[in-house]
C-alpha cells in the first residue's frame, strides 16, 4: 500500500517525462516511505505516456487534451496513497525539493512549494504573481506566498473533498489554495527554485491570465463573499453620498435621484453579501468527514 502518490500530469513531454520520473524514483527510495508514481498523460500526440511507462510510473492516458487541472482531478481520483504531491512533468520542479514538502505533512493539510526570487520566470508573469498573492491574502485573511504553485502537497482525503470544484485549467492550484484556508485546514509554504520549463510554454498569458483573476473572484464570492461585496457596497454608498452633497453645497441643487439609488444600491449590494455569507458558512464550514 502506498502512503504517497506523486502525481504527474504531462501533455507533449516525451523530451523530458523520462528524467522527471527517473529522477524522482532516486529521490523517493532514498526518501524510504512506500510511494506511487502516477502521470496522467492528457491526450498527448507523442510517446509521453510509453516513456513515463518505460521509467516506472503508472500512466494513466486521457482519450483527448482535456487540461491540466483535468489531469490532476484524474490524479487525485485514482490515487492509492493517502498523501498526494503534484509536480509538473516539464523540469521546472526539482524532485530534490519533494522530502521538504512531504516532512511539513507531518504538522499541516497541505503543504505548497513557494517559489523565491531566484526561480527562472519572465517579470510579466512574476508580476501578476505578485498581484494574485495580494488579492488572495485579502480574500484568505492571511498571507498567501504563491497562490499558483503547482508543487504542493496535500492529505488525500482533503483533495478529494474539493476534487469537484477544481477546474480543468491551469488555474487548479488557485481554487485548491483558497479552498483549503476557506475551510479552516492548516497550510504552510517551503521555499523552491524552480526552473524554466524545457520546450515552449502552455500558459497563454492574456487569456490564462484572466482566467485567474475570474476564478480567484468566484472562489472569493463562494468561500467569503463580504471581502467582495462589502467593498463595493461602501464604494457605492460613499459615491452617492458624495455627489449628492456635492450637488448641495456647489452647484445650488437638489440631492438627485441618481445619489439616492446609489445609495439604495449600496445597501441591496450589502445585504446580498450578507446573504451569501451566510450561506457560505453553511456550506462551507461543515467539513466532510476526516478519513
Amino acid at each position: 500500500m502506498s502512503e504517497i502518490s506523486i502525481i504527474i500530469p504531462a501533455y507533449e513531454e516525451e523530451a523530458v517525462i523520462e528524467r522527471v520520473v527517473a529522477k524522482v524514483r532516486a529521490v523517493m527510495d532514498q526518501y524510504g516511505r512506500a510511494y506511487e508514481i502516477l502521470v496522467v498523460d492528457d491526450g498527448s500526440q507523442d510517446q509521453t505516456a510509453a516513456k513515463a511507462q518505460q521509467a516506472g510510473a503508472r500512466v494513466i492516458v486521457h482519450p483527448y487534451n482535456m487540461g491540466n487541472g483535468a489531469a490532476v482531478k484524474t490524479g487525485i481520483r485514482n490515487a492509492r496513497g493517502k498523501i498526494l504531491l503534484m509536480m509538473d512533468g516539464d523540469m521546472q520542479h526539482d524532485p530534490e525539493d519533494i522530502p521538504g514538502l512531504l516532512d511539513k505533512m507531518q504538522s499541516f493539510d497541505m503543504a505548497v512549494g513557494a517559489r523565491t526570487g531566484e526561480s527562472e520566470s519572465s517579470w510579466h508573469r512574476n508580476m501578476a504573481n505578485k498581484f494574485y498573492n495580494f488579492f488572495a491574502s485579502y480574500i484568505c485573511k492571511r498571507k498567501i506566498d504563491d497562490l499558483t504553485s503547482g508543487f504542493r502537497a496535500v492529505k488525500a482525503d482533503i483533495a478529494r473533498q474539493f476534487v469537484s470544484m477544481l477546474p480543468n485549467t491551469f488555474s487548479y492550484p488557485t481554487t485548491l489554495t483558497m479552498a483549503v484556508v476557506r475551510a479552516g485546514y492548516s497550510m504552510t509554504y517551503v521555499p523552491i527554485v524552480a526552473r524554466r520549463r524545457v520546450g515552449k510554454s502552455k500558459i497563454r498569458l492574456l487569456q490564462d491570465g484572466s482566467r485567474f483573476l475570474l476564478i480567484i473572484i468566484k472562489i472569493a464570492t463562494l468561500f467569503s463573499p463580504l471581502r467582495v461585496f462589502l467593498p463595493v457596497s461602501f464604494l457605492m454608498f460613499a459615491t452617492g453620498l458624495g455627489w449628492g452633497l456635492f450637488k448641495i453645497f456647489f452647484m445650488g441643487g437638489r440631492y438627485g435621484p441618481t445619489s439616492a439609488m446609489l445609495m439604495t444600491m449600496a445597501v441591496v449590494v450589502f445585504m446580498v453579501g450578507l446573504v451569501s455569507e451566510q450561506i457560505s458558512q453553511l456550506l462551507y464550514d461543515r467539513s466532510a468527514p476526516r478519513e
